[in-house]
């Protein structure tokens, strides 16, 4: 029997995973809409009828959690766990996702704003089923986004290229991914998260979905300018020593340059041209300072990533859970 015939035939269970961060503005639509899609994929036979939403509470500060409670106690195919303290996107993604496999045979992970268009959720189911493991949801184009974030996001992706990086252009954290590609995920111990360069490594089947992204309807982003450059550097550094490499070049120009000075300094003191001198001095002074802080800087991001993972701390802690639709309990 090949993969593709025992998997029309399993379960099938699909766990769609929706990390959490003050949302209770958007939360009642997004519950509504994914759980209505859920339905729909039952009916349909796409999909158990055990598959379920898990929603990731991580560490809001609203009424996310209540209501999380609330919809788990009174809505089907809802279930939640949430961290006892704010990790992070990335690690509530993480935490979901190792919670779903402990019930799923897919999981979606799809942020709570419903950004990304969960219309093209059944054409990634549709495609697990026909043999892919990972199904990564790519943006068709970038036309909700400001002329600032499509060019700085453009840039990055250049930038990542160039240092050597496995990524897919236009794709974020919305895609499917089969138990056992979670399973290979979860063997990645870093502390310093960046799943979707992660993702690219693991190899299996892939595919993809297109789609447009629209514009957040309620509550306001969680990834503002500052986490979005942390977010970019931390997966610059995470996945290539081209940095440290790139010091070593800037290291060889700056004594090409100073060799250049020095002949000017030479030349300058034996004409008696003195004073013309004291301009490139001020500027060389300058300017290998300025090289010393940068090139400290980029080495110390490495030294603490590695401070980082030395310590191997827990990247979270389950306070509180309900998956009792994914594991067919009775409520009462």
């Amino acid at each position: 029997m090949s993969k593709i015939e025992s998997r029309k035939i399993t379960d099938n269970c699909l766990s769609i995973v929706v990390p959490c961060y003050n949302e209770e503005e958007m939360l009642p639509t997004t519950v509504d809409v994914l759980t209505g899609l859920i339905d729909e994929m039952i009916s349909d036979g796409r999909v158990s009828e055990r598959s379920f939403v898990l929603f990731v509470n991580d560490g809001s500060k609203d009424r996310t959690l209540p209501m999380l409670r609330e919809f788990a106690k009174n809505r089907s195919h809802v279930c939640f766990v949430t961290l006892s303290a704010n990790r992070g996107h990335q690690s509530a993604l993480i935490a979901g996702l190792m919670e779903a496999k402990k019930y799923a045979d897919m999981m979606i992970s799809i942020d709570a704003d419903l950004q990304d268009d969960v219309n093209v959720i059944p054409d990634m189911v549709d495609k697990y089923l026909n043999g892919a493991d990972i199904v990564y949801g790519v943006r068709s184009g970038r036309k909700s986004d400001s002329f600032f974030k499509r060019t700085t996001a453009q840039m990055f992706y250049k930038l990542l290229a160039l240092m050597g990086v496995k990524t897919v252009y236009n794709h974020a954290d919305f895609r499917l991914m089969s138990r056992r590609a979670v399973e290979a995920l979860s063997e990645y111990r870093e502390k310093n998260l960046y799943i979707r360069g992660i993702i690219p490594q693991l190899g299996f089947i892939t595919d993809e979905v297109s789609y447009e992204r629209k514009a957040r309807t309620a509550g306001e982003s969680k990834y503002p300018f500052r986490k979005m450059l942390a977010l970019a550097l931390n997966g610059i550094t995470s996945f290539s020593t081209k940095p440290l490499q790139m010091i070593t070049s800037i290291g060889i120009i700056v004594l090409v340059t100073c060799f250049i000075a020095a002949v000017y300094a030479f030349v300058s003191y034996f004409t008696n041209d003195v004073e013309r001198g004291w301009t490139s001095l001020i500027l060389s002074i300058w300017f290998l300072g300025g090289v010393q802080l940068l090139s400290l800087g980029v080495i110390g991001e490495y030294i603490g990533k590695i401070y980082a993972e030395v310590k191997n701390r827990p990247l979270y802690f389950i306070e509180d859970s309900d998956m009792s639709s994914a594991d067919g309990t009775d409520r009462d």
